[in-house]
Formats: structure tokens, sequence, C-alpha cells
């Protein structure tokens, strides 16, 4: 007779998986990383180059919300220029007429301003598509900045509204400009890692779905209009506080820095960094600012007159546009990951030749 005996088994420890970091806090330490890297370049530089590195953070902001817009969500905005428009006369008024206001405030007055607009502009939009969108957006940029020859007392006319924000506080040694350009870029840094959870959300998904099929979208349960109107919200939002980083920079409001050309550069600029791409927007808002500051550098060295200088910025920067809109359909961005896809490719088939 066999006996047969059973050995006890033995537990098997399988490893434990590493909690991953919520996507906020992910967000937040990059953003921390950006803005270290700012305040880096911002020590080894002069003060204009902290001023177009300043004028970068705004305009990064402005960019990122009308990609939101136009990238994700699917609708054309000729107007954007009109959301800073308001932002910096919001700001330009706080400091003049509250000037008990601290800083902060004044922006977040600027933003929820730019935001009520763009709800009321998204509310009226809504049921428009393509160009009837476009030209309703384009109607107001132009309209907004004819306000200040209406109320020249209010809105300071075609001068605009002049005045001074001593952000500083009394014992810090840092100069001046280079102190407003950390206030753009920790409030522009702020801004983008709440976009950014917008965007790899829910909300994200529903402006994508909106984007790619509006009737399947609303079959899916998705309230388009509701939708629609909530990314012109965030977009607008956006654009408020560019505006208000804008006049808090310059220390001034006035209606000729927020033509239709405005708006008009800041959709190409979306579509030259990469529609539907923060990472674009980045590379946007730099081609913003410096093929601007080459194009007037260029101006200057040939000696040409003021009307011909003036409109040297735009014409190079549509030639610029055109041509990395036909090397790069996707944009900046989308050439970058080309280019990494491909760098991939070759490794992967070099590893793949080594083993053979």
């Amino acid at each position: 007779m066999s006996v047969r005996t059973e050995l006890p088994e033995t537990p098997v420890e399988t490893p434990k998986r590493r909690r991953a970091l919520p996507p906020l806090l992910v967000h937040a330490l990059a953003a921390l990383g950006a803005f270290a890297v700012v305040v880096a370049l911002t020590l080894v530089t002069d003060e204009f180059t902290n001023l177009r590195i300043a004028t970068i953070g705004y305009y990064l902001i402005a960019v990122a919300g009308l990609t939101l817009l136009t990238g994700l969500t699917g609708q054309v905005s000729l107007g954007h220029g009109a959301f800073m428009f308001i932002g910096a006369y919001t700001v330009a008024l706080l400091v003049r007429r509250v000037p008990s206001f601290p800083l902060w405030a004044d922006l977040l007055l600027a933003s929820a301003a730019g935001g009520l607009a763009g709800l009321l502009a998204g509310a009226a939009a809504a049921r428009l598509r393509g160009p009837y969108l476009a030209g309703a957006t384009l109607a107001l940029a132009v309209g907004l900045p004819a306000l200040t020859r209406r109320f020249p007392d209010f809105l300071g006319g075609s001068n605009g509204l002049s005045f001074t924000v001593h952000s500083r506080p009394s014992g810090v040694a840092v100069p001046e400009l280079r102190w407003q350009t950390w206030i753009v870029w920790l409030s522009v840094l702020i801004a983008l890692v709440l976009v950014v959870n917008i965007v790899r959300g829910r909300l994200g998904r529903e402006f994508r779905a909106v984007r790619d099929d509006e009737v399947a979208a609303a079959l899916g349960g998705i309230a388009v209009g509701r939708t629609k109107i909530l990314a012109f919200l965030v977009s607008a939002v956006c654009g408020g506080l560019a505006g208000g980083l804008q006049a808090f920079l310059l220390g001034t409001a006035a209606p000729g820095s927020f033509t239709p050309a405005l708006s008009l550069s800041l959709l190409a600029a979306v579509v030259l960094g990469g529609l539907g791409s923060l990472w674009g927007a980045l590379w946007g808002a730099v081609a913003l600012v410096y093929f601007q500051a080459w194009s007037e550098d260029l101006a200057d060295a040939l000696h040409l007159n003021t009307d011909v200088a003036n409109n040297l910025p735009l014409a190079v920067y549509g030639v610029i546009l055109i041509v990395v809109v036909l090397a790069f359909p996707r944009g900046i961005q989308g050439g970058f990951r080309r280019l990494g896809t491909s760098l991939t490719s070759i490794r992967r088939a070099k590893e793949n030749d080594e083993k053979h």
C-alpha cells in the first residue's frame, strides 16, 4: 500500500505594480521643470532676450487656447485676438481704477472676462460652421477694438491706456523685466497644466469626437452644441489671460496691438506648429516672436521704407508657413514625430540585423 504525500505549495510572489502618479501631479512636475528652464535662460540672457522669452510665454497660452478650439474641436476662429483685447483692457482698467487689487486677482478677472466673452460668442456661433463661423469671429476681432474710439474717455481712444504695475517685492534684488518674465511664465504654466488635463480627460475626448463627426458624436450621447460652447469658453479664457499678461508686461493696452492681423497670425501659428498639438503651440509661439524679429532685422539691413518694413514680417511669415505646410502637412510638431518614427525604425532595423 503506497502512501501519497503532498508537499505544501509555496506561494508565488507576484511583482508589485508601481502605482502611477496622478496625471495632474505629473503635469505639475513637468511645469516646475519647465519653469526652472525658463529661470535659467533668463539668468544667462540680456533684458531684450528676456522680453522675447516673456512674449513667447503669453503667445504660447493664446495659441494653446486656439489649438484647443480649432485643432481639437474643428471650429475655425479668426477672432482670437478679440479675447486678448478684452483681457488686456481688463487688466489696464483694474490697475488704473482699483489699484488695491493684487496682480493675481487682475489676471484671474482678465481670464474670466475673456471666458465670458467666449461663452457668449460660442453660444451665438454654436450653429455656425466653416466660413460662416470664421466670418462671425472675424467681425468680433474687427469690431471690439473700434470700441476704444467710441468710448475714448473710458478706454483711452486710439492711444489706449498706460499704467505701471509694481509686482516685484521690495526685498527681491532681481531686475524688473526678469521678474515680469517669471510672473508671465508661472501664470502660463499653471494655465497649461489645466489645459493639458482638459485635453487628456473626458472633455478632450468629446472635443475630438465632435471634430471628427458631429452626427456620430450626437448619437454617442455627446451634447454637440454644449461641447462647442465649452471649447469656446476654455479657448477664450486662455486668450483673456494672454492679453492680460501682455498688458502687464508692456504696461499698456492699445487697440493697435489687437488688429485682425493678430488673430490671423495666431491661427497661422496653430497651423505652423501642428494642428491639434499643444507642443505645436510652443513652436508656433516661438515662430511668431522670432520670425517677426528676423524680418525686422532684415528690413533694417535692406533700408526698406516704412510701409514695406511694416508688412515684411507678415509676408515672411506667410512664405515660411507655406513651405512648412508643404514639407510637413502636420506642422513642425508633425515633422518631429515623423523624424522620431524614422529614427526608431532605423534603430529597430539595425537591432534585427545584429541578431541575424
